[in-house]
């Protein structure tokens, strides 16, 4: 029974991921509320809620996702080249392939001093606002959002620059309970676009 309504959430959730561009903590606890649940129902792992996502991507969007999430990774890649010097790697559902036009773009960003980011940002004459984000750990960490047009999307999309000190890297690569790598470099997120079809995205 646990198990059933463990994936009846993650499917609502799913929807709310694809469909409004909601992270995926706040889109299970939104299926709870939505679905009648009391507060503090047990919530679906991340496994469960991106199986959920694939499925519902492929049911719904097949057609018009790969090319959303391909700009969205050549937009990853831009801001991963403008921030080489700090060791950038990409993480969350456009690395991992869940993402569409309605999800931001996560940068892990490893500093030998923590404010050089953003003193490059500024540097940049790039306009952002500092935040506080979950790490990968579950910690707070201190990252630096901000809007960046996607020429092949035709709108603005989220850029979130995650600041860890350069010790948190080797922790940062551990493969996840999948056996994945969890994020990855510049070289790994261009072999993603060569792996992946030409943009098919109508203007």
């Amino acid at each position: 029974m646990q198990n059933a309504l463990a994936i009846e959430i993650a499917n609502a959730a799913a929807r709310l991921v694809v469909e409004e561009g909601l992270e995926w903590g706040a889109a299970k606890r939104r299926a709870v509320k939505e679905l009648g649940l009391p507060q503090r129902t047990p919530l679906p792992d991340n496994d469960l809620v991106e199986d959920a996502v694939r499925e519902y991507i492929g049911l719904f969007c097949a057609d018009t996702q790969p090319s959303e999430l391909r700009a969205l990774r050549e937009l990853a890649l831009v801001w991963m080249q403008r921030m080489q010097d700090f060791r950038p790697y990409l993480g969350g559902a456009v690395w991992h392939g869940t993402a569409t036009r309605l999800s931001d773009i996560y940068l892990a960003l490893f500093c030998d001093d923590p404010k050089s980011a953003e003193i490059a940002l500024i540097d940049h004459h790039v306009n952002y606002e500092p935040r506080t984000v979950m790490g990968f750990r579950g910690e707070p960490v201190d990252a630096l959002s901000l809007s960046s047009r996607s020429a092949a999307l035709h709108e603005e999309i989220g850029v979130h620059l995650l600041i860890y000190d350069l010790d948190d890297l080797r922790g940062a690569l551990r493969p996840d309970a999948r056996g994945r790598a969890p994020r990855g470099d510049l070289q790994a997120v261009r072999r993603l676009l060569q792996e992946m079809p030409t943009s098919t995205l109508s203007s």
